[in-house]
């Protein structure tokens, strides 16, 4: 089958996994914060680290799930906002992974030592170790741009819903002969004018 045939599969199971990687990796340590003071080493999870993973990853997860009943005008911007959310989140994961800035572990080292401030937290930090979570997260966000690239080549191609959902299909017309009361209802909430 073409990529056009497959894009709604395609583009939902890319949505789904990209956001499930970002949920499961939220929870999990990505940086491990070695003490100069020779304290216990501190692990910071995902979501410390990267404020925006969870409610991002979730969000992620939500456009999966509306993408494939989604009209077609939704789905190009569903497209859109998950290109967005992949290039922020992707950019915002290799910082954390490059550079481990202070400002990811500050909260949980102060929760830890009870310090704050720059300068305090400098001297209490040896080292930030990044773990292979980050790594993973990142192929999480590489998924998802590709599944945005596929939404965005392919929305147009995708078969609507069944007309069992719809209302303004052609198959209902006024009723003729003698109408009853269910009859009459029904044509009303149709638009039809049961009286004619």
């Amino acid at each position: 089958m073409t990529l056009a045939r497959r894009g709604r599969s395609i583009a939902v199971s890319g949505f789904l996994l990209a956001g499930a990687i970002g949920i499961i990796s939220s929870t999990q340590t990505w940086l491990t914060v070695e003490r100069a003071d020779a304290g216990e080493a501190i692990l910071v999870p995902g979501a410390s680290a990267l404020v925006l993973l969870a409610p991002l990853s979730l969000a992620v997860l939500a456009l999966g799930a509306a993408l494939s009943i989604a009209a077609k005008p939704v789905r190009l911007v569903f497209g859109v906002l998950a290109g967005a959310a992949s290039v922020f989140l992707g950019w915002s994961t290799l910082q954390v992974l490059l550079t481990a800035p202070l400002s990811a572990v500050a909260p949980a080292v102060t929760e830890a030592t009870g310090l704050a401030g720059g300068d305090a937290l400098s001297d209490v930090v040896r080292a930030i170790v990044p773990s292979a979570w980050p790594v993973i997260a990142l192929v999480g966000w590489v998924i998802l741009l590709a599944a945005s690239v596929v939404v965005l080549l392919t929305w147009r191609g995708w078969k609507t819903g069944g007309r069992r959902y719809r209302t303004d299909n052609a198959e209902h017309t006024a009723h003729e002969g003698p109408v009853d009361a269910v009859d009459s209802w029904d044509e009303l909430s149709r638009g039809t004018d049961p009286t004619r």
